[in-house]
């Protein structure tokens, strides 16, 4: 039942819109003519302000993509320097490594030819009985 009561008043509700636009033609101060090309007329202004519009949006959209890469661009720069930077420090820090590595190695060299020395010294020289006493 109230199916059917839905049907009816969406029924009516046309039949309503359908009226109203009749009369409002009939009592419109404009002939039909007159009012299509108003109609027309204002169709092709809101198209033109659309477009226009649009290509306001499409300019501003452009201006915003140009600012964006710019930055972009620059940030990629400043990054790039970073790690040059970074990476030139790195390369001293290995170099100082390397010249204290090389530095320790030399010290330990002369410090084992310096015990080699030593036991060479104190194995070819002959031993004195005094020092060593039998018991």
């Amino acid at each position: 039942m109230s199916e059917e009561k839905q049907t009816g008043g969406f029924s009516w509700f046309l039949a309503g819109l359908g009226i109203g636009a009749l009369v409002g033609v009939l009592y419109a101060p404009k002939s039909g003519r007159e009012t299509r090309e108003d109609l027309v007329t204002g169709a092709r202004e809101g198209t033109d302000y659309l477009k226009q519009r649009s290509r306001d949006a499409a300019e501003q959209v452009n201006q915003i993509v140009d600012r964006s890469r710019v930055q972009v661009t620059e940030y990629v720069d400043r990054g790039r320097e970073y790690v040059e930077r970074g990476k030139a420090q790195w390369e001293d820090f290995i170099n100082q490594s390397r010249q204290v590595v090389t530095e320790q190695k030399e010290k330990v060299t002369a410090a084992v030819g310096a015990g080699r020395e030593a036991y060479r010294h104190t194995a070819t020289v002959p031993e004195t009985p005094s020092e060593h006493p039998v018991a």
